[in-house]
């Protein structure tokens, strides 16, 4: 309960899920908003008020989608890379206090586990996701 509520008051921060967003941004290189919402398993207002802050930031750029006009792509920008670089180093920086009097072998060991950890939970969710479309277009059941 202890790090969920440590997750929580991240995300309340907005930090945790502005990395989330940027880090997706950066393994796709670009991104619908509906992918961003899937990768991250929230809903897409979440995802549309969250590109609007990092786009007002400058990390982000917002362009048309050609093939579809009632869609975009986003993109990061140089700014949001050096985001990414500057989030991280705080986590990473936070996350060395934590584990600072444990023995190296511990720490790979708790890597590990929460590197099997987040598969699971991702495989998890695949399970768990509905197959795409709005709800009155999914044929459910073979109807």
């Amino acid at each position: 309960m202890s790090v969920v509520s440590g997750i929580e008051r991240a995300k309340r921060h907005g930090s945790a899920n502005t990395l989330a967003t940027l880090y997706i941004l950066q393994a796709r290189q670009r991104a619908r908003p509906s992918e961003i919402s899937l990768d991250l398993g929230v809903h897409a207002s979440s995802v549309t008020r969250q590109i609007r802050g990092l786009e007002a930031a400058g990390h982000v750029e917002i362009v048309a989608d050609p093939a579809d006009g009632r869609s975009c792509f986003v993109s990061l920008t140089d700014s949001g890379r050096d985001e990414i670089a500057r989030l991280t180093q705080i986590g990473l920086a936070r996350f060395a206090l934590f584990v600072d009097d444990w023995e190296a072998e511990d720490v790979r060991t708790f890597a590990r586990l929460l590197s099997k950890f987040e598969h699971s939970k991702a495989e998890v969710g695949k399970r768990q996701m509905p197959h795409g479309g709005r709800r009155w277009q999914r044929k459910e059941d073979g109807k």
